[in-house]
């Protein structure tokens, strides 16, 4: 995609390489792929990208620079914000520790099959933990409405054309849900493979659903997306004869771009799979409350 470690070419035997990398992760995987070009220092020009993400993000920042040579920092691009929130992602994990709550982040690409992994994961569930989602889309409730059909509690969140959460927009949506009676939140963010993985929300574990159809080199195509997430789950599975998806390749893609994600194969029509990815979220929701 354009901006991405795009070269510019050269001034003075210096190599310019271009990329639009602002969040910590992003800005790592960018300076490791620039250690692979000749070169004798690595000098990294970096504009922070708004005020709540740098407060947010700060310690993270500092590690990621780390790999750089030599750093030149640019003003903060402050958008739309004048000031900084005080709002970090830490404080909402924090937050969800006291109550015991686990908040898990859901992200995948349209027609994946998030809602309807959800929908059998609260089936599969329902008598062990007690469930929240909250829905995020540009416009629309057909998700939240799909998600309370099942009994769960479920709010919808508009973006307002936005294509992710970040950390403050998940503190106003637990604060809707209301948490009192919740011992697991889970966030299906903005069907989206590139905006959702650059924003912090502050969830416990990042997981993301890649469905057969989108073919098994998306690792390769989306390289933060799968470096962010604990668990990947490859949706689908019934129909994986019908295309050229093969599954070891995609692992090993998964695993070259994030070598401790679990990768867990299912098929949310047939519930194939579903058990080890239920036994895992049951696992960690209870080490959480401890």
């Amino acid at each position: 995609t354009d901006r991405r470690f795009q070269y510019k070419g050269q001034i003075g035997g210096v190599t310019i390489i271009d990329d639009y990398a602002h969040h910590p992760t992003e800005i790592e995987a960018t300076l490791h792929a620039a250690k692979n070009y000749p070169h004798k220092k690595i000098w990294c020009v970096f504009q922070p990208h708004t005020y709540t993400r740098t407060k947010a993000l700060f310690p993270e920042f500092v590690d990621a620079l780390t790999h750089a040579d030599h750093v030149i920092l640019a003003d903060i691009y402050a958008a739309r914000e004048t000031d900084t929130l005080g709002m970090s992602s830490e404080m909402i994990a924090e937050e969800l520790k006291k109550k015991g709550v686990f908040f898990l982040n859901l992200m995948s690409s349209p027609g994946s099959g998030k809602t309807t992994t959800l929908t059998k994961t609260i089936e599969l569930l329902k008598e062990d933990i007690r469930i929240g989602v909250m829905e995020a889309d540009i416009d629309s409730d057909v998700d939240a409405k799909t998600i309370a059909d099942t009994g769960a509690k479920a709010i919808q969140l508009h973006t307002g054309g936005m294509c992710h959460l970040d950390a403050d927009m998940s503190r106003q949506g637990i604060e809707e849900l209301d948490i009192s009676d919740v011992d697991l939140v889970i966030l299906e963010n903005v069907g989206n493979l590139v905006c959702p993985a650059e924003f912090d929300t502050g969830a416990v574990k990042n997981v993301m659903i890649l469905s057969v159809p989108e073919g098994y080199d998306k690792p390769l195509k989306y390289p933060l997306m799968f470096s962010v997430c604990d668990v990947v789950l490859i949706n689908k599975i019934d129909v994986m004869s019908y295309f050229d998806f093969d599954i070891d390749k995609c692992k090993e893609y998964i695993a070259m771009r994030n070598p401790k994600a679990e990768v867990i194969p299912i098929s949310a029509k047939t519930g194939e799979g579903m058990k080890e990815w239920t036994e895992w979220l049951k696992k960690h929701v209870a080490e959480w409350k401890q």
